[in-house]
Order: C-alpha cells, then structure tokens, then sequence
C-alpha cells in the first residue's frame, strides 16, 4: 500500500513509504487501508510530510479504528490481523508493526516480525530468523528463510537444529508465497514493487 498525497495548491507532493500485509475478509482489509489513506493525508495536509510515520497512522489512526468498531451496535466489527512495515532512510529508522483485531499493537525495530496464533511460537520463529539471516543475504536466501520458518510453524516443528540451505522455492502444497519489497533505493516516491519467484533466484 503506498499511501501518498498532494497539497491543495498542487505544489507540495509528499509520500509515505508504507506496506501492509493482512488476513482477513476483503471487505475489513479495504476499510483498514482506507483509513490509512485518509489519516495519511490529513496528517500530512494539516502538519507536514515528516510527520507522517507509521508510528503516528498506527497510534492515532488504525488503532483506534479498530477499537471503536467493537463499540458499534449496528454494524459488525472489524475483524484484520495486520503487519505494517515503513522504510526510512537508513535500516536503522526502518519500523515494523504487529497490528492485532483489536487494536492492540507493538513495535520492531530489529528488521524481523513474524505473525502467528501463537505468541510463543511467533518469537521463537523470529528468534531464529534474527539468527539465520544476515544483512549481506540475497532476497532469494531472505524469503526462502520465511518460507522455512512458515513451514516448520504450519507444521509444527521445533526451530532447533534449523538451517537454511540455500535458496528455497516459494511454494508449499501447490501455492506460491506473494513476495514484495519496499526499496529505500528506489527514484521517485513509489518504493513498493512486487517480486516474481524469478527475481529472487537471478
């Protein structure tokens, strides 16, 4: 999702390098990047570019979104479990969120962030990503990680003795995993691009 806006004069074009990734029902999803959008614009109409950061959209905005939809009588709540990454300009102002259904949320800033059902087994897998993964590893080693550490949470395996070898293929019981990147190198204001399986293996 990038979030972008222009000032009213049509002079003053700013963006938000924002991603998500979410699980939930379409319908829910499109409500949260909606409010994304609009918080992004008033934010940076009403203040300036700068202050429009994901800790700020998250705090004031989505968080309280999802709150206040189990305060609705008529209306079903907003039902979205959510990872939100923004990239900055350097990796060590680059920020991640756990966003759960009801608001509830954390920070990290340690490059890795891993969703799971289970708390436990969500840090032993980021743990062991943490460990397993290195600033000069190809994207290919990167997501053939995530895949490994999916894999042994879906089935249940214990993270001991768990090595990467090698770059592995982004499918599992005849699905291909949705890979993206947001790229602090990137011209202009869109950093977000999508990644094929054959761009993690060139």
């Amino acid at each position: 999702m990038q979030l972008a806006g222009q000032a009213a004069q049509g002079q003053a074009v700013w963006a938000v390098r924002v991603a998500p990734a979410a699980l939930g029902h379409p319908v829910d999803i499109e409500k949260i990047r909606q409010a994304a959008i609009e918080a992004a614009h008033l934010e940076g109409f009403n203040r300036s570019p700068q202050d429009v950061t994901l800790r700020r959209l998250i705090s004031f905005a989505l968080s309280p979104t999802l709150k206040s939809s189990f305060e609705q009588i008529f209306s079903p709540p907003i039902m979205v479990e959510a990872i939100f990454a923004e990239v900055a300009d350097s990796p060590e102002q680059d920020v991640l969120v756990r966003m759960h259904y009801d608001g509830n949320h954390h920070y990290q800033t340690s490059g890795v962030l891993v969703a799971h059902t289970d708390a436990k087994r969500e840090e032993e897998a980021a743990v062991w990503l943490r460990q397993a993964l290195g600033p000069a590893d190809s994207l290919g080693r990167a997501a053939g990680a995530c895949m490994l550490a999916w894999r042994t949470l879906t089935e249940d395996k214990p993270f001991s003795d768990l090595t990467v070898r090698g770059d592995l293929p982004l499918k599992a019981n005849g699905k291909v995993a949705e890979t993206a990147l947001l790229d602090r190198k990137a011209s202009g204001s869109v950093h977000y691009r999508t990644l094929s399986p054959a761009a993690l293996t060139s």
